[in-house]
């Protein structure tokens, strides 16, 4: 049995992990941790003081996931991070510490199976076109821009290809921002945040006289539970350092 600990108990996303969790015959959880409840633990630290955790799954906040896996990796807990918004520096110095303290690391910018392979196609398509860009929708709650989902499928499509505005003109905004945000290989990200959304993602690439769009959406936060078990119990069984769901798929 895999002893879990949910940090984040509260929030959308932490509540359907701890269903999903209590609904596994694998799993077992053993803590809900959430600085706003007055029921639950605060801190992992307090937690850990009590509990024997296998595994964290951290669904927070952007300004606290990294301090929170320094804490776990330094103090022999597994960690599955779903929260969005660890730099590129951040995310390489939790996969030295992973490494060095010899403790699992899961990242994955989405834990849904559909938006994922959304990621795996994109790269593949990424080989054949010489023009891409990316709008990712979200609900206006979600405070980091762009998705984590959206920047780790640029950084997939980079592996292939240099550059993405093959043939643009010389382009000038005269409002700042018009042309999104320009990430690896030149691939422009545009974030759009309202109500009424969950995730959403499009790839879109060009060629002369070709349009292709690949397109995933999220319709209820069920659809990541399969993916947040299944890395669970990856990360149970391994002191890897994993980033993307891609890479268990």
């Amino acid at each position: 049995m895999i002893k879990v600990g949910v940090c984040g108990a509260l929030g959308k996303m932490g509540q359907e992990v701890c269903q999903a969790v209590l609904d596994c015959p694998e799993t077992e959880l053993v803590a809900k941790i959430d600085i706003a409840s007055s029921e639950m633990y605060h801190h992992i630290e307090d937690a850990s003081r009590v509990e024997d955790i296998d595994v964290l799954v951290d669904f927070t906040q952007p300004k606290s996931i990294f301090e929170n896996a320094k804490y776990c990796l330094n103090n022999g807990i597994k960690i599955v991070i779903g929260t969005t918004g660890l730099k590129d520096e951040e995310i390489e110095y939790l996969k030295q510490l992973s490494k060095e303290n010899n403790t699992g690391c899961l990242i994955a910018p989405n834990f849904s199976t559909g938006a994922v392979l959304m990621m795996m196609f994109a790269k593949q398509a990424a080989k054949y076109f010489d023009n891409a860009e990316i709008i990712e929708l979200h609900h206006n709650q979600k405070k980091d821009a762009p998705s984590g989902t959206a920047i780790k499928t640029a950084n997939m499509m980079a592996e292939v290809k240099s550059d993405f505005t093959k043939d643009n003109c010389p382009e000038t905004e005269t409002i700042e921002g018009a042309r999104g945000g320009n990430s690896y290989s030149n691939i422009h990200i545009h974030s759009v945040r309202m109500p009424g959304y969950i995730a959403s993602q499009e790839v879109i690439f060009g060629s002369s006289g070709q349009i292709m769009t690949i397109r995933h959406d999220s319709m209820d936060r069920k659809c990541y539970m399969q993916g947040v078990l299944l890395a669970v119990k990856h990360i149970a069984e391994k002191n890897d350092f994993i980033y993307g769901l891609d890479q268990i798929m």
